[in-house]
Formats: structure tokens, sequence, C-alpha cells
């Protein structure tokens, strides 16, 4: 078996609104394995670094900022296909074309106040997760669910 890790991050609007219990879920559910978490304030340097790719839109500073204005809640996932599958189960990025049942289609509304970030390729989630963890923040361990989620 394949297996991927990507970077989740529920953002200050879902922190505070008391959804990481229901995301760690949805994930853990589907059989991904969480391999590292924090609560952090990220600084403005930090998100800038971050969000590096979007410094020409017109949103940039605002999203920086609103990033910055309280805890984040930063994971590693890991297993088969966890990147694509990560950003279906958080659903579209805009939560008004996000299909009912998704992270996003089920508790958001603005696209500027969309509860959590997710890698979109796996090159992406590699430097994300560089970026957000030390490489000793990140647990190697084998659930004992395993072989009953992945086929060998």
């Amino acid at each position: 078996m394949t297996s991927e890790q990507t970077f989740i991050a529920v953002k200050p609007d879902g922190v505070q609104r008391g959804l990481v219990g229901e995301i760690i879920s949805r994930f853990e559910k589907r059989g991904y394995k969480l391999v590292a978490i924090k609560l952090m304030t990220a600084s403005k340097e930090h998100l800038e670094k971050h969000y590096e790719d979007l410094k020409e839109k017109p949103f940039f500073k605002g999203l920086v900022s609103y990033m910055g204005s309280g805890p984040v809640c930063a994971m590693v996932w890991e297993g088969k296909d966890v990147v694509k599958t990560g950003r279906t189960i958080l659903g579209a990025t805009n939560p008004l074309a996000s299909a009912p049942g998704t992270i996003r289609g089920d508790y958001a509304i603005d696209v500027g106040r969309n509860v959590c970030h997710g890698s979109d390729a796996v090159d992406s989630a590699k430097k994300e997760i560089a970026l957000w963890f030390s490489e000793s923040e990140i647990q190697k361990w084998t659930p004992a669910q395993h072989s009953w989620v992945y086929e060998k």
C-alpha cells in the first residue's frame, strides 16, 4: 500500500466554534491516521510563508491577518490517497459550492471563514508539513485496526 501525508488545519473560526473534534472524527472514521497535532497561534511571518503562493491576491493581507487572529489546530494525517480524499472530506473552498456531508458544506457559509485548510497536492503537503512541524513531532505508528482498513 502506498501511503502519503497531508496537512490539515482547523482555522480560527473552526477552533472558536468548537469544531476540532468533529473534523478529527471525520478523518478517523474514514480510516486515516493522525500522526501530528498541535494548537498554536501562528505569527504573521509564518502565515505569509504558508500562503506565499497567494501574495499577489487582493485578499492576501486579510487572510494572513485573519489566520493569525486566534489559535489554529495544525494536523498531519496519513493514509492511502489522503491528500485528494482529505480535500473531498473538507469540501469546496467556497462553502456555498460544498456538498452537504462535507465539513465546509455542513459548517461554513463564507469563503473567508471556511473552517479548515487542506493541502491541494502531495508536493504542497510536504512543504506545508515541513513548515508547521519538525520531523521529531511526526509520529510513526501503526493503528491496531490497520489490517481492517487496508488490504495487503
